[in-house]
């Protein structure tokens, strides 16, 4: 059989309609954010001040419709634009992970804490060369793809960001590299990340812009200015294949 992406696509809208409903019914205040209804309105809403969750029905929907396990629900609230809970839920192989702003991050109650490695060469690294369609990015995609075969122990790509980050925040995985995504793909995980002990950053090294994520995220300080300068490297590559 084929697949069947109407489907899909339904059961998104019936998730994010039902995780809305009821959170609307307790903080009837709240704002929303959700995946499947900016598409519906094909413009990505300006985030406020005001209480807000942003939502990710299904994050990892090419890896849902394939069966392959790793795909979650991913849901954020953000206060005064800060992000104060996230959580993100794999319902294929039974992961809760959560955190609460100084409250410290969990995986199905139990607490997590990212990876002590400080030495590039001996992390596993996370990221998507998937994303990637324009083909100048793409040769930038691929370099720095290129640049984490040679400089670590190894990468995987897993099609799902929020679980990704999650897994740099329980120490399976060292750091996650992703761009071209969005808001509901990022605000959990970085929270949970950042409560583990790790840290989010934009691809250049500064403040994430959570409207229009570029990220970088790892397990501390060190793996992160590692990471930055390995793409600096990468990317000055990148720019004389283009130019040629």
């Amino acid at each position: 059989k084929g697949i069947d992406w109407d489907l899909v696509t339904e059961y998104d809208r019936k998730i994010e309609d039902d995780l809305q409903k009821q959170l609307s019914k307790i903080y009837p205040r709240h704002k929303f954010i959700g995946e499947e209804s900016t598409a519906e309105k094909r413009c990505l809403p300006k985030l406020t001040d005001d209480p807000t969750w942003i939502i990710d029905p299904i994050d990892g929907t090419t890896n849902f419709v394939h069966r392959f396990p790793h795909t979650c629900i991913s849901l954020a609230l953000l206060i005064n634009k800060k992000i104060e809970i996230g959580m993100v839920y794999n319902p294929l192989m039974r992961q809760f992970f959560s955190a609460k702003k100084q409250k410290g991050a969990f995986l199905n109650g139990h607490p997590i804490k990212t990876s002590d490695i400080t030495d590039l060469s001996q992390t596993l690294v996370a990221m998507e060369p998937w994303i990637a369609k324009d083909s100048n990015y793409l040769v930038t995609v691929y370099s720095r793809m290129h640049a984490l075969i040679q400089g670590t122990h190894g990468i995987r790509s897993l099609g799902t960001a929020a679980l990704t980050l999650c897994y740099v925040a329980m120490g399976a995985i060292e750091a996650y590299h992703i761009e071209s995504i969005d808001a509901w793909d990022v605000a959990a995980g970085k929270l949970i990340i950042e409560e583990a002990g790790g840290i989010v950053l934009d691809t250049a090294g500064g403040e994430l812009d959570l409207m229009t994520p570029r990220v970088i995220a790892a397990c501390n300080h060190q793996i992160a200015d590692q990471l930055i300068e390995l793409f600096k490297i990468a990317d000055s590559k990148a720019i004389d294949k283009n130019l040629k």
